[in-house]
């Protein structure tokens, strides 16, 4: 599903002299998490005349951002009749619309992140890691361009490159805290199907079960690919720090980690890998603040991209 265009049409519902709040619209597609995503989605809106996004606000009556600038907000929300005095709605409280006809998608994913969490497994493979693979993907500033995906497959021991791939996508789903595998996860597939060779194991820039839900980017993947995955998070998104570990609701999620006085990454297992090897295999590879297959696919992601746009 493409939710960039489930949410203009969402937002194509508001009648005529009617507005609706971020909130309002995140609570539609499912959850208020995705108030801020909502807001990116406004902003980068590439046809304003067909989708009016200028009759979205916040949820205390002031204006928020526009893409074509504050002027021309202004300008539409007047010709709907709409006033606006001091960079507010007067009488806010009678023109907000959230009376939206949805299925509430995001609130169905929840649903599956949940449902695959029961299936993520943190006992070790017993295949012995011969390859393993680093995916990372860079973004272009406005999101209806293609980004950009890398992976590089790394020989375990000796860390010399034995394969790499690149892929050009448009993405269908903005991000959106908690969701992350559903936005780049169809093109890890992509990626994947590219390869000469299945990789042993793969890491992913994201977090495994150091997740709410238990199901973040690394599980989701390798649920779906039935691969060994780890997650390695440059931010710490969710948990608290106890020592060298990260945990959420006192369990033990993610490990801290780092190579030589770098900055420290967030380790976490995401699928058929325990949790002292998730950290153990992330060390063997590391020499930088990434490990190697990630430091060497997020450079690849980001000289495609410069290379495209």
């Amino acid at each position: 599903m493409n939710l960039f265009e489930y949410t203009y049409d969402l937002v194509r519902q508001i009648p005529s002299g009617k507005v609706s709040t971020y909130g309002a619209v995140a609570q539609a597609l499912g959850d208020r998490v995705a108030a801020r995503a909502v807001g990116r989605m406004m902003n980068q809106n590439p046809d304003p005349d067909d989708m009016p996004c200028y009759k979205i606000v916040h949820s205390d009556g002031r204006l928020g951002g526009f893409g074509c600038g504050i002027e021309d907000k202004i300008r539409r929300l007047q010709g709907d009749n709409i006033i606006v005095k001091n960079g507010k709605l007067v009488d806010f409280e009678n023109l907000v619309f959230d009376d939206f006809q949805t299925t509430y998608p995001l609130r169905k994913l929840r649903e599956e992140q949940i449902s695959l969490s029961k299936k993520v497994r943190l006992d070790d493979d017993s295949q012995e890691v011969e390859t393993i693979a680093g995916v990372d993907v860079a973004y272009p500033e406005n999101e209806f361009d293609d980004a950009c995906g890398a992976c590089v497959v790394l020989d375990y021991h000796s860390r010399q490159i034995i394969d790499e791939q690149l892929v050009y996508s448009k993405t269908d789903f903005p991000f959106i805290s908690t969701y992350f595998s559903y936005r780049e996860l169809p093109i890890v597939e992509q990626l994947m199907n590219r390869l000469h060779a299945k990789p042993s194991m793969l890491l992913l820039d994201g977090n495994g079960i150091l997740h709410p839900y238990h199901c973040g980017f690394a599980s989701h993947t390798g649920l779906r690919l039935d691969l060994p995955t780890i997650g390695v998070a440059k931010t710490l998104l969710y948990g608290t720090i106890e020592g060298s570990l990260v945990t959420i609701n006192n369990e033990p999620r993610g490990h801290i980690f780092a190579s030589k006085g770098t900055k420290p990454v967030y380790v976490s297992p995401g699928h058929r890998v325990s949790f002292a090897r998730s950290l153990d295999v992330v060390k063997n590879v590391s020499s930088f603040k990434n490990p190697e297959p990630l430091r060497l696919a997020h450079l690849r992601a980001k000289e495609g991209l410069l290379k495209r746009w």
